[in-house]
Formats: C-alpha cells, sequence, structure tokens
C-alpha cells in the first residue's frame, strides 16, 4: 500500500509541476488580452480573468468524463486557441488601416475583453484537465472508491494540481503585466505559444477514438511529449530573445517592482 501512496505523491509533483507550465501559459494570456487597458480597468479585468479560470477548471474537474469523451468539446477548444494565436500573429492588410484600426478599437472594450479572457480560460481549462486526467488514470486504483467519473484517489490529485495550477496564475498574471510593459515583443510570443497549445489539443482531437485519425496513444506518448515541450520552450526562448528590452514610454512610470 505504501509503494502506492509513494507513486501518487510522485505524480502529484509532476501534475503541480506541468499545472505550473500551463497556468504560466494562461496567465501570460491574460495579460496580454487585457494589457491595452487603462489600469484600473486592466487589473479589474485580470482579476476576472483569474475567478474565470477557478471556476472553468473547478468546472472542467466535474465534467471530466464529458471533456474526456465527447471531441467537439476538444475540438472547439482547439480551434479557438489556433484562431486567437494565428489572428495576432499573422500580418494585416493595411488596406483600410484607419477603419480597421478603429472597428478593432470598438470590440476591445473592457467587457469584450473580459469575454475573450474568459473563452481563453475555457479553452486552457480544457487543456489543463486533460493533461492532468491522462497522467492521473496511469496510478493504480485507490480504496477510496470512484468520484467525478474516475478513481477518488485518481480525483484528489487532479484536484490538488488544478489548485496548485490556480494559485500560480494569480502571482504569474501580475508579473507577466509588468514583463510586458518592459518588452512589449513578447505580445507575439505568447500568441504562439497559445497557438501551439491549440495544435496540442488538436492533436488529442484527432487521437480520439470517434474521429480515430491519430493513433489514441499518441497524443501521451513519449516522441509527442518532447516534440511539443521542445517546440514551447524554443518558442519562449527565440520570442525572448527576438523581443529587445524597451524603455517604457511614460518616462513617470519606469518601476517594474
Amino acid at each position: 500500500m505504501e509503494s502506492i501512496w509513494l507513486e501518487y505523491g510522485w505524480t502529484l509533483l509532476v501534475l503541480i509541476g506541468l499545472e505550473g507550465l500551463l497556468s504560466a501559459d494562461n496567465a501570460l494570456v491574460l495579460a496580454v488580452i487585457a494589457k491595452h487597458l487603462p489600469d484600473d480597468q486592466k487589473k479589474r479585468a485580470i482579476n476576472y480573468g483569474i475567478i474565470g479560470a477557478f471556476v472553468f477548471r473547478f468546472g472542467a474537474l466535474f465534467a471530466i468524463s464529458f471533456i474526456a469523451n465527447v471531441w467537439q468539446v476538444q475540438a472547439i477548444g482547439a480551434i479557438y486557441l489556433i484562431y486567437l494565436g494565428l489572428k495576432h500573429i499573422i500580418p494585416k492588410k493595411k488596406k483600410e488601416g484607419d477603419a480597421e484600426e478603429e472597428k478593432e478599437k470598438a470590440g476591445s472594450g473592457f467587457w469584450p475583453t473580459v469575454a475573450k479572457i474568459g473563452l481563453a480560460d475555457l479553452a486552457f481549462a480544457i487543456d489543463s484537465i486533460l493533461a492532468a486526467v491522462a497522467l492521473a488514470i496511469a496510478l493504480p486504483d485507490s480504496p477510496l472508491g470512484d468520484f467525478g467519473g474516475m478513481d477518488g484517489g485518481q480525483f484528489i490529485v487532479v484536484v490538488i494540481a488544478g489548485i496548485a495550477g490556480l494559485v500560480l496564475i494569480k502571482f504569474a498574471a501580475t508579473w507577466f503585466v509588468k514583463l510586458l510593459e518592459i518588452r512589449p515583443g513578447l505580445e507575439t510570443t505568447a500568441y504562439a505559444v497559445v497557438a501551439w497549445v491549440g495544435v496540442k489539443l488538436a492533436v488529442i482531437t484527432l487521437s480520439h477514438p470517434s474521429v480515430g485519425v491519430l493513433d489514441s496513444h499518441f497524443p501521451h506518448s513519449t516522441g509527442w511529449t518532447v516534440v511539443f515541450w521542445g517546440i514551447l520552450l524554443g518558442i519562449v526562448i527565440v520570442g525572448w530573445f527576438l523581443s529587445g528590452k524597451n524603455a517604457p514610454k511614460n518616462p513617470e512610470s519606469t518601476e517594474v517592482n
């Protein structure tokens, strides 16, 4: 029995690390989407985003079996993340520039921004829970019975890891807001990460038994895991060096503590 709990403890540590990485992505997206707002609205939008992340992740926990079995839900999350990422990466045509810019600003008020953050939170919640469940279901059954569509012990591991991820989002979002003021070029990097996470969700969708385009074990294979995290790390490193370091636009607001 002791060996089972040791395995549970080790998996929990791995999951907390994984949730930390996914939470960093989520927090960076919150910061990027809200960065055009005035400071007071920016803080409120990010706080709403953190609340949204909390609600959606816990909602996803109690809908694990639904999310894991309905490929359409996974596909919607994948499409939205890829769309959100590519929309901000691919250069826009300069034709009708002023009109296009005004249109963009009109849809970038406080509540539209909060709605956009909410959609991103939902997509990241799906990805986060699927990643956590993929690791947790490999654990042996515990004597705690079933809960939430899975073994009770496995469910508790996923819940604790999810809470840790939400705590990290709270602190990381504030830090990323300050970082974007110094390195605004990281915005493109953030959206590249978003699109790549969308690709990961797309791979999960294509490997669903009802879709069958990819082998059902492929998303959790060592090869794909190494490729995914390797490319993600590469995007972040290259983006960091290409983003440069700019002085704050407002000379009076040079503090970044």
